[in-house]
């Protein structure tokens, strides 16, 4: 990862690779069995890659004790441990037979803490608003657990529906405040809200319908260029964010890739096309050795493993 972002954002973006590139192991092994001995070993060495004290740094250092050396504790750690619980829960969804344990550990401590917070909800980092993407993962991870954790599954999209969606756009909100309430100033971006779309799909399709059709409505951005404004409520030609990227004629790079998933997941075939054809502009793929390659990822390599992510992520039916 870049060394000029800093500690935390290269340990986030070193986690989003991880969880993001495992799910595309989990998504192919599904419709290609054949392929599942192969991606079961290369995800349990990404779980090894994850709770390696390496990659735990950045919690660590922000918290100020080790996520996986605390799980008795009451600190939130939800940005860690959500991520690695998914990674697993995804392992053992398609035959994964280690880390029974530890899964069980993260799911009972994310559930407890959730239920024991004021907000429903925990925050991502000391003294900074609660970061509703990085719940999302926790809600799939308990979801994905099984029976045991679909009351809270079930009470948490019960307020996300009721309490939890902008106003102006009807879209989920990204921040809350540690009461659970919305922020007034918060903005609502295209990024977030594409990100929050596709973690729908894994949980709750009705709800991620409704919010794809909003996320289009309000970010859809046509023309020479087709894809996801970052901004809904006004014009930004050239800018950079953090999270976004380079912002340039109005468009999100980060919120054009997550978009994809949910085109991908709705089979909305046209969109999906225009949204992979502005991805193949921004990150240019190259091919060598019967592989393809974005070149941008050579800059940041968690923007390959979010395209795959979302390239990938088919409905299954049932036969």
């Amino acid at each position: 990862m870049p060394s000029g972002i800093g500690v935390q954002f290269q340990g986030e973006w070193a986690l989003y690779s991880c969880s993001m590139y495992a799910k595309v192991l989990a998504n192919i092994s599904r419709p290609y069995p054949e392929t599942k001995k192969r991606k079961l070993a290369m995800m349990d060495s990404i779980i090894g890659i994850v709770i390696s004290p390496e990659l735990r740094l950045y919690d660590n250092l922000r918290w100020g004790e080790d996520p996986l050396e605390s799980l008795d504790g009451d600190q939130s750690h939800v940005s860690y441990l959500s991520h690695l619980a998914w990674i697993i829960s995804e392992y053992r969804s398609i035959g994964g037979q280690k880390h029974k344990e530890l899964l069980d550990s993260l799911c009972e401590t994310m559930n407890r803490r959730i239920l024991e917070s004021r907000a429903l909800n925990l925050v991502t980092y000391p003294d900074e608003p609660i970061y509703v993407p990085d719940m999302l993962v926790a809600i799939v991870a308990l979801h994905n657990y099984g029976s045991k954790y679909q009351p809270t599954v079930h009470e948490w999209l019960v307020r996300a529906k009721s309490d939890w969606t902008d106003k102006k756009t009807g879209l989920l909100v990204s921040f809350l405040d540690d009461e659970g309430l919305q922020i007034d100033d918060a903005p609502v971006k295209g990024s977030y809200s594409a990100l929050n779309c596709y973690y729908l799909t894994l949980i709750d399709p009705e709800f991620a319908l409704s919010q794809y059709e909003l996320l289009k409505k309000h970010f859809m951005q046509n023309g020479l260029f087709t894809g996801l404004k970052e901004y809904h409520d006004e014009s930004c030609w050239l800018g950079m964010d953090i999270d976004a990227g380079p912002i340039i004629f109005n468009l999100s790079p980060s919120g054009t890739a997550f978009a994809i998933g949910p085109a991908t997941y709705f089979e909305d075939d046209d969109y999906r096309e225009n949204l992979l054809r502005t991805a193949e502009i921004a990150g240019h793929s190259v091919s060598y050795n019967d592989k393809r390659h974005y070149l941008l990822a050579d800059i940041a390599l968690v923007g390959e493993a979010i395209a795959l992510a979302m390239r990938t992520n088919y409905r299954m039916r049932s036969n």
